[in-house]
Formats: structure tokens, C-alpha cells, sequence
């Protein structure tokens, strides 16, 4: 019995992550949990679909967008010149820390600030590595809330205007232990410079 309510989950849980990738796929945007708060997500290299997010939560505002990635080798590919402290760092890290990382590339233009720099987390959460694995590419995750109002925790928390202008929002089932809070920020220059911007 145990068994078949592993495999019952897991069924679930592969289905769940199909249906996301799809949307993604398709130029979508997704509601979805992370290892710290619900966030928007959508394909980190469709400049329409990042759009999209920026036009649902009333901000042009870049910094506020970050990527997740499954593994360090997925962030090499997107920037290359982020010093090796930097890996060492995220690596070590016991809670989530996004890294803001140098020389951006091969994602939409209008995720990458005029620096040329880009936030990037590489989530401990199950849903948002298979999730990951499966994509093969970054995905755009920023709060989901309408700019200047308050981040939602849990998805209890997000406005019915997110939610409504959303293409797919994953069951919370698949919420696992988010620590319910932002995460660490800290800034990596290329010569391996390091500025905490939060704690």
C-alpha cells in the first residue's frame, strides 16, 4: 500500500511538472512554488512572455526578475563572467541565495539589465528541479504580485488579478517546505568582488 501511494504521487507529481513545462513551452506564464515564496514564472529566453509578466505585475523593473537553473552547468551557459567564488558561494549556501552574476547572454533582452548582470538561484525544491530538468533552460521566477503591493507567501496570498492572468497554476500540493520568505541576495563583480544586498 505504501508503494502504491509513492508511486500515486509520484504519477501526480510527473504529471503536474508536464503540464508546466508545456506552458512554458508554449510561451506561457505560470503561478508555481519555490524553495522560498510562490512565484511568476515563464521561458527566460521568450522576450513576449517575459513581457507578459512584466504587463501583469505593472513593473519594467529587470532587477525584480531572476532565473532559476537546475545546476551550475545551466548557469554557465547563460552567463560567462561569473567569477568561480561565486559557484563556491551558492554551493555552500544552507539557505536559498539568489547570486547576481556578470555578462548576461542568450536569454530576452528585456530580462537583462543595462549592467548586463543577472540574478540566479538554483533551487532546493523538488517540483522546481524537475521542472527544470525537464525545460532545459531557465525559467523567470519574481514574486507574484502586483508591483508595490506586498509578496505573497503562499498561494492563499496572491490576488485574484495574478492568478487570473496566469495560463497555469500548480497544485500546492507540490509546495513542499518553502522557507516563506525572500532569499539572500549577494552580488559577484567578474574580478570575484562580493556585495551582500540582503541578508
Amino acid at each position: 500500500m505504501k508503494n502504491d501511494l509513492k508511486e500515486k504521487k509520484e504519477s501526480a507529481l510527473q504529471q503536474e511538472v508536464e503540464k508546466a513545462v508545456r506552458t512554458l513551452r508554449d510561451g506561457g506564464i505560470i503561478l508555481y512554488p519555490t524553495d522560498t515564496v510562490w512565484g511568476l514564472g515563464c521561458d527566460a529566453t521568450n522576450a513576449g512572455a517575459v513581457d507578459r509578466i512584466y504587463r501583469l505585475k505593472r513593473s519594467e523593473n529587470k532587477k525584480s526578475m531572476l532565473v532559476l537553473c537546475a545546476s551550475a552547468d545551466m548557469v554557465v551557459r547563460y552567463v560567462n563572467k561569473a567569477p568561480g567564488i561565486a559557484f563556491e558561494v551558492m554551493e555552500l549556501a544552507t539557505s536559498p541565495l539568489t547570486a547576481i552574476l556578470p555578462g548576461a547572454g542568450g536569454l530576452a533582452p528585456n530580462l537583462i539589465p543595462d549592467e548586463g548582470t543577472l540574478g540566479v538561484r538554483i533551487p532546493d525544491h523538488e517540483f522546481c528541479q524537475r521542472m527544470l530538468r525537464a525545460f532545459r533552460k531557465p525559467i523567470v521566477s519574481t514574486s507574484a504580485n502586483i508591483s508595490g503591493e506586498a509578496t505573497p507567501v503562499g498561494l492563499q496570498d496572491v490576488s485574484r488579478e495574478i492568478i487570473d492572468g496566469v495560463d497555469f497554476v500548480v497544485n500546492p500540493r507540490f509546495e513542499g517546505r518553502p522557507t516563506r520568505k525572500a532569499s539572500s541576495i549577494i552580488a559577484f563583480g567578474e574580478g570575484g568582488e562580493v556585495k551582500i544586498i540582503r541578508e
